[in-house]
């Protein structure tokens, strides 16, 4: 079959021109099929962009909404013998705290032996137990070695191994002189050890019965348990450990040194209302900036007069419902008063809507609010953490437009779907435009070919009349 090119060689015809000019018609078919494309496409996009800026208000909100995570207290005063951390139950405060003793965790050391793989134990004995009892520790950690187990290097190995509540350890003195250590884990006089063997020649180096001053123990005691001792307030309070939860109620205090006799150091913790105010404003600026996410893609400019077609800076989801909807919700949403408590309305604890339907923080008005009636904030804003309360309320509204049964998938499936059917039309349009081309092609070659079959015949006859005549 000749080419679309050869198309009417040797003949009069432009037929390589008319197929090209019935092949721009052809293809004219799928023109508004590619329009349409190409719109559902870009509101794809729009979706995406509007998606991802509610889903910051959305974050923005659950913040808001676990006011219980939020601190409302700072540490402000310097203290050297302890540290403080608060949780977000702390009260504001000033403490005035005496530490007169450490927690320590207690410390045996074993009578030396001239080597540290040496067994020390009887020989004659098979095997062995080594218990190591603490009031502390509900079950005492107990190894069992062989007659070959017994040399302070394997005696410490067999002790860690159990990775429990006493670690040990090797102190080489001199190349003749080794000792084991023995240390709780934990501090307290509670952790205070007792070992006991088995093995009576192996007790001459570990054994300990608790009482420091016995001198038929293997192991002497270098580092005593010892609870902390403070006092808070006039009030004295005793702890096993140096991390102290639970007193005031809120604050961890670490101690890490004692104070000076009758010079305790003040704790003072004060109000904060900064991360509230923070958490505010951060809800403010996402919803803020979805206001203006919004009006970009509803964005509408007008038409010059006598024009027949919208202008191209257009918002991509101008005019959809479904965006509009969402808007409305959120913007009700603000307007929603909240019952049972001193504040109901954002506008109370300074938050308000300006003409353009963005939010403005009155910090005075807030921070006031959160000094007088802290809780009274919390409330209004957390509710039950369930089904009331304006941050609780707008995030469950945001979990359900952009869950998976939401607003915003529903309208992507749409596009997508729609997308996929404008696919479908676009390659059976295609397919029916390649089969008019190639039916043009076929009738286009068979005229050309007779026409060029014509004309030669038509030059044989005029040679022949030519030479009848002559």
């Amino acid at each position: 079959m000749a080419s679309v090119s050869s198309l009417g060689v040797g003949t009069s015809l432009d037929l390589s021109s008319l197929y090209d000019s019935l092949e721009t018609a052809e293809k004219t078919r799928l023109t508004p099929i590619t329009t349409q494309q190409t719109s559902y496409k870009a509101k794809l996009t729009a979706w995406g962009v509007v998606q991802t800026s509610l889903a910051k208000v959305q974050t923005a909100a659950a913040a808001l909404k676990d006011t219980s995570s939020i601190a409302s207290t700072k540490v402000t005063s310097t203290n050297t013998a302890f540290s403080a951390s608060l949780a977000t139950t702390a009260t504001a405060g000033s403490y005035s705290i005496e530490v007169s003793q450490l927690a320590k965790a207690q410390s045996l050391l074993s009578k030396s032996a001239t080597s540290s793989s040496a067994d020390l134990g009887d020989s004659s004995l098979s095997s062995r137990t080594i218990t190591i009892a603490q009031t502390g520790q509900s079950t005492p950690l107990e190894v069992t070695l062989t007659s070959d187990q017994t040399s302070l290097s394997d005696i410490r190995d067999a002790i860690n191994k159990q990775q429990g509540s006493v670690t040990a350890s090797i102190i080489k003195s001199d190349d003749n002189t080794y000792y084991l250590s023995l240390t709780s884990r934990d501090t307290g006089t509670a952790n205070a050890m007792t070992v006991t063997t088995t093995d009576s020649a192996l007790s001459a180096y570990i054994s300990y019965d608790g009482n420091a001053s016995n001198t038929s123990n293997g192991m002497t005691q270098k580092v005593a348990a010892a609870d902390a001792k403070l006092n808070i307030n006039g009030v004295d309070i005793t702890r096993s450990s140096n991390t102290i939860t639970d007193a005031p109620e809120g604050v961890t205090l670490s101690l890490t040194a004692t104070t000076a006799t009758d010079k305790p150091e003040t704790l003072t913790v004060t109000k904060d209302n900064s991360p509230m105010t923070t958490a505010v404003q951060a809800f403010v600026d996402a919803y803020n900036s979805l206001q203006t996410t919004i009006s970009s893609q509803t964005k509408y400019t007008a038409v010059d007069q006598g024009s027949t077609t919208q202008n191209t800076s257009n918002g991509d989801l101008l005019g959809d419902g479904t965006l509009r909807n969402i808007q409305t919700s959120l913007r009700s949403m603000l307007s929603t008063s909240q019952s049972g408590g001193d504040y109901t309305l954002l506008s109370q604890i300074g938050i308000t809507q300006d003409v353009d339907g963005k939010l403005t923080v009155d910090s005075t008005k807030l921070n006031k609010a959160l000094d007088e009636k802290q809780s009274s904030v919390i409330s209004f804003l957390s509710g039950d953490g369930k089904t009331t309360g304006f941050a609780t309320q707008t995030s469950n509204l945001l979990d359900k437009i952009l869950g998976s049964d939401g607003a915003i998938q529903n309208a992507q499936d749409g596009i997508n779907s729609s997308l996929k059917q404008l696919s479908e039309r676009s390659t059976a349009i295609t397919a029916s435009i390649t089969a008019t081309m190639a039916r043009y092609k076929t009738q286009f070659t068979n005229l050309s070919t007779l026409v060029s079959s014509l004309n030669t015949t038509a030059a044989y006859l005029t040679q022949q009349f030519s030479s009848s005549s002559s």
